[in-house]
């Protein structure tokens, strides 16, 4: 009996985070592929971790980009309905669509998901509780550097209301375990670095972000276009760069007294090979080392582990070096089980 492909096996990873239409659009992608031979070869013939690579979601995100663009008819009608011939139509879209499949695959997701950053200001609060000052906060695959935003959006965490209340993005994770402690987030500055940044001033660009969302998940779609609304008015900075060589030149540079220094990564590191992986932890222990309580360093980090089985958001903070498993989460941010301390 014939393994399943790339495609059908990713499909379980996502029905298992809540998804039921993405799952079946993949599994009739694996079974009609043999009508777009070029993204067909393209996989086949795909030199990296397919599942570390996020190859089943290239794949989805172009479908979806092509069924928002309504160049398919059926293929729109499909996505609107969310029912129907999913093998015919997308079947169709393999094969009017191959080239521009193709296109989309060779470039990494940029998926930018706010829902993360409701585990990212949890884990800033614990960092305040620890060292009660501003912070300076940099992000590490920052994409159109949503995240950067974090202060301008509303939240409840484990019942409690956090950051903006007016704001049209909030984000109210499903929250197992205590809430956490609840501290002011100041973010004095805030910049960014990606290998291909996402100009949020560009409809195309705003477009390919849209896709990267799932179809049946309105609430994330709703969301990331409040969201895009807020960088319009208020652009992040996000720097085009390597991660390896854009870290250690930005924590070489002076930091402000009674100011922490943040550096976040979400979903980022997976893209590194073991060559750079192991340049961002040099880094961080040469930035670590240079620390004090004056000028303290923070490390928030929201990744999967080394097997895939779950995403954790740990902290570690400097001068000291310690490091906390404060939860487990959803890869989305759906939901949260907060393992970390609460006031």
């Amino acid at each position: 009996m014939p393994q399943p492909g790339p495609l059908a096996t990713h499909a379980e990873v996502v029905r298992a985070l809540g998804s039921s239409f993405v799952p079946a659009v993949l599994e009739a992608t694996e079974r009609q592929l043999h009508h777009a031979p070029r993204t067909a070869a393209l996989i086949a013939a795909w030199p990296r971790d397919v599942a570390a690579d996020a190859l089943a979601m290239r794949v989805n995100a172009a479908l979806h980009a092509l069924a928002r663009s309504e160049a398919i008819p059926a293929l729109t009608a499909l996505y609107r309905t969310q029912r129907g011939d999913f093998d015919a139509a997308i079947g169709e879209a393999l094969a009017q669509g191959d080239a521009m499949i193709v296109d989309w695959l060779r470039d990494p997701p940029q998926t930018n998901e706010v829902g993360r950053t409701a585990s990212i200001v949890a884990a800033l609060m614990v960092a305040r509780r620890r060292f009660d000052m501003p912070c300076e906060l940099l992000e590490l695959g920052a994409s159109a550097g949503l995240a950067l935003n974090l202060d301008r959006y509303a939240y409840t965490l484990g019942g409690r209301e956090i950051g903006c209340s007016g704001s049209p993005v909030r984000v109210a994770p499903d929250w197992h375990g205590p809430p956490p402690p609840v501290r002011p987030i100041a973010i004095r500055s805030a910049r960014g670095v990606d290998l291909r940044p996402v100009d949020i001033a560009d409809p195309a660009a705003r477009a390919r972000l849209m896709a990267f969302i799932w179809a049946d998940q309105q609430e994330r779609l709703q969301r990331l276009s409040a969201a895009i609304a807020i960088a319009l008015a208020r652009p992040p900075q996000v720097d085009q760069g390597d991660i390896t060589t854009w870290l250690p030149a930005r924590l070489a540079l002076p930091q402000a007294e009674r100011c922490c220094r943040v550096v976040v990564h979400s979903m980022a590191l997976q893209y590194l090979d073991p060559a750079g992986r192991r340049a961002v932890e040099a880094a961080f222990r040469d930035a670590g080392a240079r620390a004090d309580a004056d000028r303290p360093l923070a490390r928030i980090a929201f990744e999967w582990t080394a097997a895939r089985e779950a995403v954790h958001l740990s902290l570690t903070l400097w001068p000291d070096g310690t490091t906390q498993h404060l939860a487990t989460c959803h890869a989305y941010g759906a939901w949260v089980e907060w393992h970390g301390p609460s006031d």
